[in-house]
């Protein structure tokens, strides 16, 4: 079974005395549904699932439900023999975005209490953003996303002592030895292949198979792109096509989006896609990056600049469409082949893995930084430069946004393949792994 963080979060949500219900929103295929099933079957006697998606197709139980007393008696009729009481009885509503009136049923339900609840689905954020009813103060909601490097480390059977030291040396702002990184960069290099999905993550485990890896990727991205499918005619097609160009858009220099381009007509401007934009973002699909031209803390008090970057949720999704069967362009480390792209993804995807909101730095006279992240501790803004190559050392506009005295900035960082870690100024120098203890 993989490792994930966040099941420690559920079960120690589901052992709390807290009202409220759990409900963890994430793109398909990150292992929502697995992850509660276990802590679900682990912490509780009685054990109900009902998949809303299932039901949406067939008996449609719950299609019309919308008293307390109806839920329970539907779900009687497929589990009346394990409903006993609040303290050894878990009712997990899974899919719950099939029947958008359930979101709203959630607050009765904690408030009649006589059960445990947790729920999950997709394209939640978008669904709540269209509930009229929205049940706040009766949900804990909770982003999961696909394996991020640790758990990925984790995955391949390292343990928490490796991790824990690696930690520290982080801390301390130390390098790891030449044996130590060469075996963290091969690592990190597969993780660039194979993603966070757990079905590739597994399949890899299991048969080191590139191509059944790939597999697994593209039918994934396929569901992706086929969620867009709730709406009809035109939406439809404007959201497949953002969705579609993202991996052309980050072999651009600039990486943005650039609403021109999505139907190729002259004259759209950022704020025509904006729906388009909410809804792959909201997905989980697609992780937005927000310009910022004034990067004081905090960061979200600044954003409104009408330029974004959008990413793909996964690495592993990114390289498949990138280089295919091929991995000698990440496994060798090719000189001619720029892999800008493929290290800000990943950094993108391990900031928000971590509860980072994603912005970065734009000035048309000054130039541009990668990521900027708030960091509460000092009450400042971090930015981090990502760099593949050799010349990681080469960011004037990093050096310029540091020197501004305007912008407060106490500390910098730059990721790259380079081992040694050392300190100029206000800008440290990290090997690009250390991104996973940000």
């Amino acid at each position: 079974m993989l490792y994930r963080k966040i099941e420690a979060l559920i079960e120690d949500h589901l052992k709390s005395d807290s009202q409220k219900i759990l409900l963890v929103d994430g793109a398909r295929q990150v292992g929502k549904t697995y992850i509660i099933r276990h802590v679900g079957k682990t912490l509780f006697k009685n054990y109900i699932e009902i998949n809303m998606v299932e039901d949406s197709i067939g008996a449609r139980l719950f299609a019309a439900i919308r008293s307390v007393e109806d839920f329970y008696l539907q779900v009687s009729m497929i589990a009346g023999d394990k409903m006993a009481k609040k303290d050894n009885t878990l009712i997990f509503i899974d899919e719950i975005q099939a029947y958008p009136h359930l979101l709203t049923l959630l607050k009765f339900l904690a408030q009649d209490n006589q059960f445990t609840y947790i729920a999950s689905g997709s394209l939640l954020g978008v669904t709540l953003s269209e509930t009229t009813s929205i049940p706040m103060g009766s949900i804990r909601k909770v982003r999961m996303f696909p394996l991020d490097f640790e758990e990925f480390l984790y995955a391949g059977g390292m343990n928490s002592i490796v991790i824990s030291a690696m930690q520290k040396k982080f801390q301390r702002l130390e390098a790891l030895d030449e044996a130590m990184h060469g075996k963290i960069m091969d690592l990190f290099r597969k993780y660039l292949l194979v993603g966070g999905l757990p079905d590739a993550v597994n399949e890899y485990l299991r048969t080191k198979n590139i191509q059944a890896v790939r597999e697994i990727q593209n039918e994934i991205h396929d569901y992706y792109a086929a969620d867009a499918s709730k709406y009809d005619g035109e939406r439809k097609l404007k959201i497949r096509r953002v969705y579609d160009l993202i991996p052309s858009n980050m072999e651009n220099k600039k990486k943005r989006v650039v609403a021109q381009s999505i139907e190729e007509k002259k004259g759209k401007t950022f704020a025509d896609y904006q729906d388009e934009f909410e809804y792959l973002i909201s997905a989980g699909i697609a992780l937005g990056v927000q310009a910022i031209s004034t990067p004081v803390f905090p960061l979200i008090e600044s954003s409104g600049k009408n330029l974004l970057k959008l990413y793909l949720n996964d690495v592993g999704i990114l390289t498949g469409i990138l280089y295919g069967h091929n991995i000698r362009a990440i496994l060798d480390d090719e000189r001619s082949i720029n892999l800008g792209s493929v290290y800000e993804s990943v950094v993108a995807s391990e900031l928000s893995a971590h509860g980072h909101k994603l912005y970065y730095y734009d000035n048309r006279s000054k130039g541009e930084v990668d990521y900027l992240i708030d960091d509460y501790d000092s009450l400042s803004t971090v930015p981090i430069e990502v760099k593949s190559g050799k010349d990681y050392t080469v960011h004037s506009a990093l050096n310029n946004f540091v020197k501004n005295e305007d912008y407060h900035i106490k500390k910098a960082f730059v990721v790259s393949n380079e081992r040694t870690v050392k300190t100029d100024g206000k800008i440290t120098y990290l090997p690009i792994y250390y991104v996973m203890f940000f």
